[in-house]
């Protein structure tokens, strides 16, 4: 079993390393990647009734750099931002009504997207240098994204619509972004290999 554990553990990929870290240093990881989830949502291609933004690509590159408890609890930490009206969602909104309307299916999906993201990589799908597996384990979470914002919109507006408009004009989107993340995780683990 211990060597079991040694193996998955020497297999995975997670560049930042933040588990055993200071808990200051931890800390000040997730403001940072709250920061950078703000900055993400601020770059948005208005559509309706949901934008269209880089949030999904922040939210699985904070997965995939953080491991899945930390991504989880960095995007909650933004998500709780959002609540008490800080400007961090797309276009600059904030407050606890985007919980409630269109857009909340996505909301409640980014924590759980960059926990599936993040324990895809702490078994191995984004090291190594194989790029397909650490795409597939992107577009995973962003599939997921999708499915539940498609769901909510459903019950909001129907299915048919909520596939026209909050699902299918997302998908290339997704896969764009899906292999952005995947060359982020991939620069990043270059970036740290030991020189000869």
């Amino acid at each position: 079993m211990n060597n079991l554990s040694t193996a998955t553990a020497s297999s995975a990929y997670v560049p930042l390393r933040l588990r055993d870290r200071p808990l200051a240093l931890r800390a000040a990881v997730v403001a940072l990647g709250t920061l950078f989830l703000a900055a993400s949502s601020w770059v948005e291609v208005p559509m309706v009734p949901v934008p269209m933004t880089m949030q999904t690509f922040a939210v699985t590159l904070i997965g995939a750099l953080y491991g899945w408890r930390l991504g989880a609890i960095t995007v909650l930490a933004w998500l709780g931002e959002a609540v008490v009206g800080m400007p961090v969602l797309a276009g600059g909104a904030g407050g606890l009504a985007h919980f409630a309307g269109p857009t909340a299916g996505y909301l409640f999906a980014f924590p759980i997207a960059a926990a599936m993201v993040g324990w895809l990589a702490e078994r191995g799908w984004t090291g190594r240098g194989n790029l397909l597996s650490s795409f597939i384990a992107m577009l995973l979470g962003n599939a997921f994204i999708l499915v539940m914002g498609g769901a909510w919109l459903a019950a909001m507006i129907g299915v048919e619509k909520a596939i026209t408009f909050g699902v299918t004009p997302f998908i290339l989107g997704a896969i764009v972004k899906s292999a952005l993340a995947t060359a982020s995780v991939e620069a990043t683990r270059r970036a740290g290999k030991p020189t000869a």
